[in-house]
Parts: C-alpha cells; structure tokens; sequence
C-alpha cells in the first residue's frame, strides 16, 4: 500500500512539473529532464510512469478534463436552476484558469501547435454550456424569442476568449469581466421570473489546484 501511495504521489508530481514546463516552454521545448528536476525524481523514475513526453502531455489534458467534468457536475449539483448553475461553472471556469497550474496547461496545450490535441477542453466546455442552457429552455427559464443554439455559442465563446487571455495575463479571469458580461447578456436571455429571482445573482467561484 505504501509504495502504490507513493508511486500515486510521483505520478501527480510529474503531472503538475509537466503542466508548468510546457505552461512555461510550450510542447516543443520542454524537456524531460527539467520536468523530472522539477518534480524531484530521477529520469529513471519519471520513466516508470511515462515512456516519453506525449504522454505526459496527454496525462496533463486528461486531468484537466477530468477536473473540467468534476466542475461542471458540482455547478449542476450545487444550483438551484440550469441558469444559475450555467453561471456557477463559468465563474468556476475562470476561476480554475487562473489558479490551477494543471488546468491551465490542458488549455493551453489544446492551442500549442506542436501537439496533438488528445482531448478538446473547448468542445468539452461548449458541450456542457449546451447542456445548461437545453436545460434553461425546457425549465421555461430563457425567453421565448432566444434561439438556444446562440446563447450556447455566445456563452461558451465570450468565456472561452477571457480563459484563453487569462492564459497570457491572468487579470483577464477576474471576476469583474465575467459579471460585467452577464450583466449584459441575463437581461436578454433570462425569462422574466428568473430576472426577478433573487437567487439568480452571481455566485463567488471558488479555484481549486491539482489533476
């Protein structure tokens, strides 16, 4: 039991010294031996558990992912309506960017050119955006004349563009720009009882680090 802790324990160190080499170097120039200093381990070691560097990247996108769907189920678990759980995850989306190292450079590996995209976090993300906003049209939460393909497409590009800035100046997933958003866009999409709900204001999102 000690040594499968132990080699758990390795395993995500090597995880989030990846995440920060190829967040700092991209793809191509990180290496493996800075990666394996970084998590404190022999090459021999960060060998054990991942052959070569594809791997480790796609080990990097996968607990982004993972951490991704864990977000989006917990908004939905934690709210009240699809509404306020569609803006519970993007706070949390944000929030995650600019706090979580690993989930970061998913992110930032889905736009690194040198890589092969193994899992689409922006697909991933407009699908769950989808979700909640089919949701908000069959609870009778969205008005009438909104098409829910385009809150969808709206929704997901305009937080997808702040996450994708923040990845270069983090002040870009403040909170402030997400509100100013949905100050803008709620009045337009939500049904006028949600507007009038109390509950439908904005919800502090709350980061959290590590695959």
């Amino acid at each position: 039991m000690i040594k499968q802790e132990r080699a758990v324990h390795t395993r995500r160190h090597l995880i989030r010294a990846a995440a920060d080499a190829f967040e700092r170097h991209g793809y191509a120039q990180a290496t493996l031996s800075a990666i394996s200093r970084q998590a404190g381990v022999s090459t021999g070691a960060l060998h054990f558990h991942f052959a070569n560097k594809a791997q480790l990247a796609k080990a990097v996108e996968s607990a982004a992912a993972e951490s991704l769907g864990q977000m989006v189920r917990e908004a939905d678990e934690d709210a009240e309506y699809a509404l306020q759980a569609l803006i519970r995850a993007s706070q949390e989306l944000l929030g995650m960017l600019a706090a979580d190292t690993v989930f970061r450079a998913g992110f930032q590996l889905n736009f690194d050119r040198a890589w092969r995209v193994t899992a689409d976090l922006g697909r991933q993300w407009q699908a769950s955006v989808g979700r909640f906003v089919d949701g908000a049209v069959r609870a009778g939460d969205v008005r009438d004349d909104v098409q829910a393909d385009t809150v969808t497409a709206i929704v997901a590009s305009q937080t997808l563009g702040l996450g994708l800035l923040g990845l270069r100046d983090v002040r870009w997933c403040s909170p402030h720009h997400l509100d100013d958003f949905w100050a803008l866009v709620l009045p337009r999409v939500a049904a006028p009882h949600r507007m009038a709900d109390p509950s439908a204001g904005h919800t502090p999102a709350v980061a959290r680090d590590g695959p």
